[in-house]
């Protein structure tokens, strides 16, 4: 039997409401993962522009202070996130974070940082969410840390507000898990500061970071935790 006329404007209407419908989707989609992923709050490296002459001796012992101006003391990390045709990088960060230092001889012997988890954010707060609840388990890890594990020369170290370069071996633990790490860090004497920035490279699923279920986005195994801290000294 012949669709009567009326019945087949009725179809071809239906299929213009469909094709509209998925041509709104395949526009909007995009722009929904815009609005909640992005390049994030990284840390980066330390800045000695501005700097000032070393002005307190380097040895003695040290504390993580909050810093100053480029330098400002500030934890986080950066993975790439994957889509089918598409990977981007993002980060987060925190500026909660405490810990010591003890240089005796010109010689860091010692050296811990404390990083409050529940702190980090990015620049969008449902990846907050995400990351907090369902990557980093905040909940149940609250912190992370950083333990010296060799002791490190510093004695090289430049006096003039330029920064120098040191080689770094420690322990890092995330989510209870601890994995020996090195890396070759920046070393900056600011007037009465001492400022360290790194970049840690890191396997995530060596610390049982595991990639939350996400409808969109891969999370890559391997990224890099950023380090950027200030020390001013506790027996001046």
């Amino acid at each position: 039997m012949k669709k009567s006329p009326m019945k087949r404007r009725k179809s071809v209407i239906a299929v213009f409401v469909v094709v509209i419908v998925l041509l709104a989707l395949l526009s909007v989609v995009p722009l929904l993962y815009r609005l909640i992923t992005g390049p994030g709050v990284k840390t980066e490296a330390l800045n000695d522009s501005g700097a000032a002459a070393a002005s307190v001796p380097v040895d003695g012992a040290w504390e993580i202070v909050e810093g100053k101006n480029p330098n400002i003391t500030s934890v986080g990390f950066t993975f790439s996130e994957i889509l089918p045709g598409d990977e981007r990088v993002t980060s987060g960060s925190t500026g909660y974070v405490t810990g010591a230092a003890q240089i005796n001889d010109e010689t860091l012997t010692s050296a811990t940082v404390e990083v409050d988890m529940n702190q980090l954010t990015t620049d969008r707060d449902v990846r907050d969410v995400n990351m907090k609840d369902k990557l980093f388990e905040t909940s149940k890890f609250p912190t992370s840390t950083f333990t010296l594990t060799e002791p490190v020369d510093v004695s090289q170290l430049p006096e003039d507000g330029t920064a120098g370069e040191i080689d770094v071996a420690g322990e890092l633990t995330i989510k209870d898990h601890s994995e020996p790490v090195e890396a070759r860090f920046q070393a900056l004497r600011d007037g009465e500061l001492l400022v360290v920035s790194g970049t840690v490279e890191i396997n995530r699923e060596d610390f049982g970071v595991h990639s939350p279920d996400l409808i969109a986005a891969k999370i890559a195994e391997t990224g890099t935790v950023d380090i950027r801290l200030s020390f001013a000294k506790t027996d001046k």
